[in-house]
């Protein structure tokens, strides 16, 4: 209904012009020809003008929003009979029309318009029917108006017979037509219905499906919905069938962890189209990928503070026997959460392994040929190690520690093989070496213990390198008061209470943007997706 008040906004203003060119265009056109014009202003005029005037009304209300839909869309109808009027007045107050001219048939102008009206201004059927059945009247109205005029009537019984039937048989036409758009928005609706969530607003699209904002129906709770639609994931029905094997393992999987520190999932299941969906927690807060790029690399003492929570999240999944293997700033999100700033989300368990069974698992992981992001892969990832263990998700979370405190990758190339292979191959440049800030030599050491070639020379766990990275840094360095003080400086409405709008954020070359009040990042793509 907003989206039909905003195109009958834009519908009155074209109406409007094309009113006023039609009739003071075509005279200056044939006064510029030579053709004698009469500029007098006749009845037909007053009438055009009155109905241009009132289109231009509805746009103006429309914009500022002075109506709601309904009752804008109550002002629409009055609009569609005094227009109909108006083009039936011009018609026949300045001389009757031939009915027919040649074999061709003449159709009255309010015809085009009692049909095209509900195609361009949506409403319901019966609305749609009162009002086009009104507009269909009015060129009668304006034939029995027409002696009045000092018009005379040649045949009127002709007349009147056929311009009742065709202003009336196009006012059936319009009907079908509404009942038509009405039936097809209803769909669209119950479409938007997955479970007990309503869909509000698409927020971003990959290869394999969609991101959506959306709130339970019940609770109005606010939630990110990923949806896997089928008909996108390839012509191979086994294809298919993997892949949502695979998110329906990740939401099962995620779904088991209770870590503080891990994205919440509410619920999930297959739509009655068969498409795959699940819904989780909406956050509020920037991706560490999103806060690097615009604030830049962050001290020491607070990158310390956010990969303790890491470790968290992760040590709990390690015990369950999941590697996540898509450790990387884009699925660390840093958030408001009640009272505190600075909490630490991990997402998209999507390429999650289980440490038994590999065999089984990794065909579903390798169905669609991405295992990982390469610059935050361990080197036995990149050679297609098949005994891929929780070391691998150290590996990945010290180059994040890297890039947190320097701003870049630990090893940057042209090309993602390139990229890999340089984890395979090449040793790392010291973290002191590129960052501004002073590291703790211990610190350091830690995180080039992480990026070793060898699994075997890593910490042993995240449990292990959680309790070292707490060493390696003062135990007041940075605090929950640090870091709500720092997002009152830098970005105050992080620290108010959340707020979940429909106006979608301006893109960026992530599919963000900064000032978005939360995100989750799927991993449809290499580009990673936005949900606010």
């Amino acid at each position: 209904m907003a989206e039909a008040s905003w195109r009958l906004g834009w519908l009155g203003l074209v109406y409007a012009c094309g009113s006023i060119a039609a009739n003071y265009g075509r005279r200056a056109l044939l006064a510029l020809a030579g053709f004698g014009v009469d500029w007098r202003f006749h009845g037909s005029d007053v009438l055009g003008a009155t109905a241009a005037v009132m289109g231009i009304a509805v746009f103006v209300v429309s914009r500022r929003r002075c109506l709601s839909p309904t009752r804008m869309l109550h002002l629409g109808l009055v609009f569609q009979v005094a227009v109909a009027f108006a083009l039936a007045a011009r018609e026949f107050w300045e001389g009757f029309p031939p009915i027919a001219v040649g074999s061709f048939l003449f159709v009255p102008a309010e015809c085009g318009w009692i049909v095209t009206y509900p195609l361009a201004v949506p409403n319901t059927p019966n609305k749609v029917l009162i009002a086009s059945l009104l507009a269909a009247s009015m060129g009668p109205a304006a034939l029995a108006l027409s002696p009045a005029r000092g018009t005379t009537i040649d045949r009127p019984l002709v007349y009147a017979a056929y311009f009742l039937a065709t202003n009336y048989l196009c006012a059936v036409i319009a009907y079908a037509v509404a009942c038509i758009v009405h039936r097809f928005s209803i769909r669209l609706t119950h479409a938007r219905d997955i479970g007990s969530y309503e869909l509000i607003e698409r927020l971003g699209a990959g290869g394999m499906g969609e991101v959506w904002r959306a709130k339970h129906r019940l609770l109005a709770r606010p939630a990110a919905i990923k949806l896997i639609r089928r008909d996108l994931l390839g012509a191979s029905e086994r294809v298919r069938d993997a892949v949502v094997r695979r998110f329906e393992r990740e939401a099962h999987d995620t779904a088991a962890l209770e870590s503080i520190h891990t994205i919440d999932v509410y619920d999930f299941g297959i739509t009655e189209q068969g498409d795959f969906y699940y819904a989780m927690e909406l956050l509020h807060g920037l991706s560490l990928e999103r806060f690097i790029r615009r604030f830049g690399p962050m001290e020491p003492a607070r990158a310390v503070y956010l990969l303790r929570q890491v470790c968290h999240s992760l040590s709990e999944a390690h015990a369950s026997g999941l590697v996540h293997r898509d450790i990387k700033p884009a699925n660390i999100f840093v958030c408001r959460l009640g009272p505190d700033h600075d909490f630490v989300k991990v997402l998209d368990f999507g390429i999650v392994k289980h440490a038994e069974g590999a065999a089984t698992v990794s065909m579903l992981t390798m169905e669609d040929g991405t295992l990982g992001t390469p610059a935050y892969m361990a080197p036995e990832i990149a050679l297609g190690h098949s005994n891929i263990d929780s070391r691998a998700d150290i590996y990945s979370l010290g180059c994040v520690a890297y890039y947190l405190i320097t701003g870049y990758p630990v090893f940057g190339a042209e090309t993602p093989i390139a990229t890999a292979l340089a984890h395979v191959h090449e040793k790392p440049v010291a973290p002191s070496e590129r960052s501004e800030f002073h590291i703790p030599a211990a610190l350091e050491a830690l995180i080039l213990e992480c990026l070793a070639k060898e699994p075997t020379a890593r910490p042993p766990s995240a449990v292990i390198l959680e309790q070292r990275l707490a060493a390696t840094v003062p135990r007041d360095a940075w605090t929950a008061e640090s870091a709500r003080a720092w997002w009152e400086r830098h970005q105050p409405d992080v620290t108010r209470p959340e707020r979940h709008t429909a106006q979608k954020p301006a893109a960026d070359e992530e599919g963000s943007s900064p000032e978005a009040h939360s995100r989750f990042w799927p991993r449809f793509n290499r580009k990673p997706l936005s949900i606010t």
